[in-house]
């Protein structure tokens, strides 16, 4: 019976991997409008070690990604906060956001059917809102501009001591 519970759950989770990858392109060519940011990950890794920038190009290679048009901020929420990409972490992140004040109909979405479909981690969700909740406003920033700043001093400025410990980041 166990077994079959843990196979339900990677259905599930299937199925939302599924909705990200054709709902992405769908969200992006209809609500950005925005230029791309024509960086490459290779841009990124050489960058000084200590830099945001360097650190968002380490996510990328470890994941085998590229910065995607017109949504790479999603990728330094990731880095910023330090959530993977595994699905759970991805909705928990974007509770993380909703907390913090982000809007967008990609965010409900992806936030209503993830705790919809994965309730198993309402918890960790949660925690998520509530830590969002109490951290600076970063939602807003243009990244771009901030890749050349050390990542420490960002998250710093961003979460209280105890926020970081919560998110299991040291400040650097």
């Amino acid at each position: 019976m166990n077994n079959l519970f843990k196979i339900l759950k990677q259905k599930r989770k299937d199925l939302i991997i599924w909705m990200f990858e054709h709902s992405q392109r769908i969200y992006t060519s209809l609500f950005k409008n925005h230029e791309p940011w024509k960086i490459t990950k290779a841009d990124l890794l050489n960058l000084p070690e200590p830099t945001f920038g360097r650190h968002l190009g380490h996510f990328l290679d470890e994941n085998n990604f590229e910065l995607l048009p017109k949504v790479e901020r999603h990728d330094c929420y990731h880095v910023l906060c330090g959530y993977s990409t595994k699905v759970e972490d991805e909705i928990a992140l974007q509770c993380l956001c909703f907390g913090n004040g982000k809007r967008s109909p990609y965010l409900y979405g992806a936030i209503v059917l993830g705790i919809s479909i994965l309730p198993d981690y309402y918890k960790y969700y949660y925690k998520s809102f509530k830590t969002g909740k109490a951290a600076n406003a970063f939602h807003h920033f243009d990244y771009k501009k901030l890749l050349t700043v050390p990542i420490s001093d960002f998250r710093k400025a961003i979460f209280s001591k105890h926020e970081l410990l919560n998110l299991n980041l040291t400040a650097a």
